[in-house]
């Protein structure tokens, strides 16, 4: 089978940081990680897959090979064959993602770890509107997670059974393996019992064996005001137990559950961290003779007033009725961009009116163009 294009694999474009393709990996890995899809050979194929592309992607000079030759650039190049290797070797290879480095999932048995066994942390998405972001609001989640079987306590013997000693590891729950002609030795884990050093004989009839069973779970969660599309609400201990091989009765510390935020794109509104603009259509009556315009805001109308000779694209601050900082709590502006409406029809006495004005009209002969345009204006208006 013809491999796939890396980036592609990860999900993330040619330029991706590094931050970025750890990210991608992280989604994927937790995707398709084989204690939650258990049997699902599919999915194991695409979390070996998703393996090789970050190991690749992630090395600065395999990467360079990659993007200048694809995959026949890496010809030669060490590495390893992720499609041949054993899930827990892959668990070893990336530690820092995998639990040791607490990058988000549960530790396994060979990768160094710190203090008691951590689970597995889980991602679901909600969607709020512009006006919950103002206020803040709760929203109910629904998810599926692993959970300690009850029937085998997480074992995954049947009651009153026993798990019996590997005959592959001799219960050592890791094999010595040669290579490149006996040359050397390499350890890795035993591919029988996955690093127990015990086999199930007799598996419990409510997990199959696994120790974990999927449970339905909901919640409510609360969303503070001023949260950003994109960013997360950590609930801490919703997430998994630890993975049978490190903890086979749960014990230690549970994941978290991460909701993700999305926000609502709201019509006539646009986003700038904490400040809300509005492009507002005015007439050229109203901005040569001066205005009060009524503005709508998230929460009520606001009142503008445009001096006489206001410009195309002027730009006016209603101080504090932006959204509000998720740290500080302080709002940001509601920021109104005014914008000439030239009517598309006239009726005859608009147009006689209209050619009297052109009459006396004073046009300048030419565009000053160091006269900034309404975008950079804007920018301006925001620092830079």
């Amino acid at each position: 089978m013809a491999k796939r294009d890396y980036y592609e694999v990860l999900g993330v474009a040619k330029n991706a940081s590094k931050a970025e393709l750890k990210k991608a990996y992280h989604k994927l890995a937790l995707k398709y990680h084989p204690d939650r899809n258990p049997g699902d050979a599919e999915a194991e194929r695409r979390f070996k897959e998703a393996a090789e592309a970050y190991e690749v992607l992630g090395d600065e000079d395999k990467r360079k090979r990659y993007d200048q030759y694809g995959h026949a650039g890496l010809r030669g190049t060490p590495g390893h064959d992720f499609s041949q290797m054993n899930v827990e070797d892959i668990f070893s290879m990336f530690n820092d993602i995998f639990g040791g480095g607490g990058g988000g999932f549960g530790g396994r048995r060979g990768a160094p770890r710190r203090g008691p066994a951590r689970g597995y942390d889980l991602e679901t998405e909600v969607e709020i509107t512009l006006e919950e972001v103002l206020e803040g609001c709760e929203r109910e989640v629904e998810f599926t997670r692993l959970d300690v079987c009850a029937t085998c306590s997480g074992g995954g013997s049947r009651p009153g059974s026993e798990p019996a000693r590997c005959s592959t590891c001799g219960g050592q729950g890791q094999v010595m393996q040669q290579g490149l002609g006996g040359m050397f030795r390499m350890v890795t884990t035993c591919p029988e019992c996955r690093g127990r050093g015990t086999v199930i004989t007799d598996p419990c009839p409510d997990c199959g064996g696994r120790g974990r069973v999927s449970v339905g779970r909901r919640l409510a969660v609360k969303i503070p005001p001023g949260v950003q599309s994109g960013q997360a609400v950590r609930v801490a201990g919703e997430g998994e137990p630890p993975p049978p091989e490190a903890s086979p009765g749960g014990e230690g510390v549970r994941g978290d559950l991460h909701v993700v935020i999305r926000v609502e794109p709201k019509a006539g509104f646009e986003r700038d961290g904490d400040h809300l603009l509005r492009m507002v259509p005015v007439g050229f009556s109203q901005l040569a003779l001066g205005a009060s315009l009524t503005v709508e805001g998230l929460d009520g109308e606001a009142e503008v007033k445009i001096p006489p000779g206001t410009q195309h694209g002027a730009i006016f601050r209603v101080a504090n009725r932006g959204l509000p900082n998720l740290r500080s709590g302080r709002r940001g502006d509601l920021v109104v961009i005014v914008q000439l409406h030239v009517p598309k029809r006239l009726s005859d006495e608009q147009r006689r009116m209209l050619e009297q004005f052109a009459e006396t009209e004073d046009v300048p002969a030419e565009v000053h163009h160091e006269d900034p345009s309404i975008w950079a204006r804007i920018r301006s208006a925001f620092g830079g």
